[in-house]
Parts: C-alpha cells; structure tokens; sequence
C-alpha cells in the first residue's frame, strides 16, 4: 500500500488521501490480509509499517518533498517481487516506474489537480489498473476496473439529532472549495458561521475570508483534528459546501452526514453523486438558491443522513469493494 507522505498516516487533522489509506489499509489488515504499508515513519498501523521519510513534508517544512517523495516511491519498486500487487494512492508519478516491474499495480485515482497530469495516465492507460473515486471524475480518455467510493470509519463520528443554530464550512481554505461563498451564504441567511481547515491560499485568506472573520457572525478555528471535527459536525444545523470547481469526492460530506447533518452543495462533480436532494441535504445552483434550502432544512431527517452513511459509506464496504477489485487483477494476471 503506497501512501502520499504529504502528512502521517493516519492525519493528526488533515490529509484525506492518508485518511483512505489508512482506513483501508487497516480494514484488510483486520481481514487477515498481509499488507506493507509504505508512508511516512511516524506513521500509525496494523500492518508492516516501511518508511524512508521521517514525517510528513507538510508538517515538517525542513523535508524536501522531491527527494523524499523519489525515495519513498523508489522503495516500494525496489521490492516488488515481495508483493502479489502494489496499490498505489500516490497519484501520477509511480506509474512510469509501473512497467519495469511485473507486480500488478493498481491506481486509486483521487482526483486531478490539473489536466497538465493526464499524459502520465493516458500513457498507462490499459497497463496499470485504474480506480474512480467517484463517477463524476472518470476522465473520458481512460480506462477504468471500477468506481469505489470512500468509505469512513462510522464509529468516529456521533450522530446528533439536536442540532446547534450555527452553518459550518469544513475544508480548505482555498477558492475551489467556496470559502468565500460559504460566509455569503451564512450572511444572507442571517445564521453564524463556524469555519474550519486548512489555509492552502494565503492571499485567498486575507483578501477574503479573514476581514469577515469576527468571532461572533463568522469565527474562524483553523485545522481541526478528530475529535473536534466530530463535534462542529454533529452540532452543526447543515454543512455548506459551495464548491466553485468540480469536486471528486467530498469526505467532508460524508462524514457530516454520518453524524446526522445534511449539507447544502452546489451541484457540481461528485455532489450529485454523494447527495440525495432533499432526502439528505440539498443540491443548489447559486448563493441565493442556497439561503433558500437554509430555510428548508427541517424537512430533512438527520436520523435518515445517518443511516445513509451506514448504507453507503462505512469503511467496511469500501474494503470489501477493493477486496473484489483485488481478486480481479489477481486472476487476470493468473488467466
């Protein structure tokens, strides 16, 4: 299991990718799967823990993420005869090793930072197994085994069925993920805001989001791990999620649904996917069409957001979907 070394696996508070991987990794681990996990050293694990990075590059500035990153991805190839299949959450760059080694390599792709990164897939295309994690962000120029949703460990996240009168933003303070809009929202609908995650654009935080911080309409907490996630998001009456780009998952949305809480999403990639309008939050084009969903919140059940997430989310049923998958490419490499 080839993990990003951007943060530990599992994250002290941010890092999604190294969130799957390690839910996933310890989900076959406890299947009586032998798994080597490849991440950063200080990582957390059931299984056989190999690392040449000490600590995740974003936590410890001193690391240079190209070197480590080429060591890191080197070492999981240097010993692929070890493996029956190298499933690699490292996005592009461990593909062009992919050939020069006869263990299969499956690829969970999450997401494309930037069209830029296609050559590299479209190279592989057909040798190396790609996963969708989502419907909405299958590119049309590859071929795919499958689409597997994430899945989340329910047992972390507490359902609520009494809400607090405060909207939430959880995410990466950045333009995609409608930090901006979020505070419009929640200013027209005249509700308090608590936003919540990581600055990824500083000029983005000061220009925008930081002069309408107050600490009372709109407060601003930061990067917030486990237990406070759980917490602002069962407390939370919905989450908004107004996202400016094509989204292709939304961790965050699961997880509030799993704690009860419906989110209101701009319609775009995986929302229509993750969402049922009206059932367990509110698909919505625009800022004012958002304000208005606000307004229709009661007649979501936060009882039937839970149980969704238990039907289609749980970390169970994405391990089971890869176990699958696994059984897949092992028997066609066996044919």
């Amino acid at each position: 299991m080839l993990a990003p070394i951007a943060w530990r696996t599992p994250p002290r508070h941010y890092g999604p990718w190294e969130q799957v991987v390690s839910l996933l990794t310890e989900g076959l681990v406890a299947r009586g799967v032998d798994v080597a996990l490849f991440a950063t050293a200080d990582s957390v694990t059931a299984a056989h823990l190999t690392a040449v990075c000490p600590s995740g590059y974003e936590e410890d500035r001193t690391i240079d993420a190209k070197v480590w990153e080429a060591l890191h991805i080197a070492e999981v190839f240097e010993r692929a005869t070890e493996f029956d299949l190298i499933h690699n959450h490292f996005d592009f760059l461990p593909l062009v090793f992919s050939r020069l080694v006869r263990t299969p390599v499956v690829t969970t792709i999450h997401g494309f930072s930037s069209p830029r990164i296609l050559p590299v897939y479209r190279k592989y295309n057909g040798h190396v197994h790609y996963v969708a994690i989502s419907e909405a962000d299958r590119s049309p120029e590859l071929t795919y085994l499958g689409t597997i949703h994430h899945g989340i460990d329910l047992r972390a996240f507490t359902f609520c069925d009494r809400p607090e009168d405060y909207l939430l933003f959880l995410g990466r303070i950045h333009p995609d993920k409608g930090a901006k809009e979020a505070i419009e929202i929640a200013r027209a609908a005249g509700r308090r805001l608590v936003m919540a995650g990581i600055v990824q654009d500083q000029d983005y935080f000061q220009r925008e989001i930081a002069p309408a911080v107050d600490g009372d309409a709109v407060q601003y907490l930061g990067s917030v791990g486990p237990e406070a996630r759980d917490r602002l998001l069962g407390h939370s009456c919905a989450l908004l999620h107004p996202i400016t780009f094509a989204e292709p998952f939304g961790l965050s949305v699961v997880e509030a649904m799993a704690c009860g809480t419906p989110t209101i999403a701009f319609a775009k990639g995986s929302m229509t996917e993750i969402v049922r309008d009206g059932e367990t939050g509110f698909l919505v084009p625009d800022i004012n069409a958002a304000v208005d969903a606000i307004n229709r919140m009661g007649a979501v059940s936060r009882r039937r957001c839970r149980q969704e997430a238990e039907r289609r989310f749980s970390s169970e049923r994405m391990v089971d979907d890869y176990l699958r998958l696994y059984t897949r490419v092992l028997e066609c490499r066996e044919s």
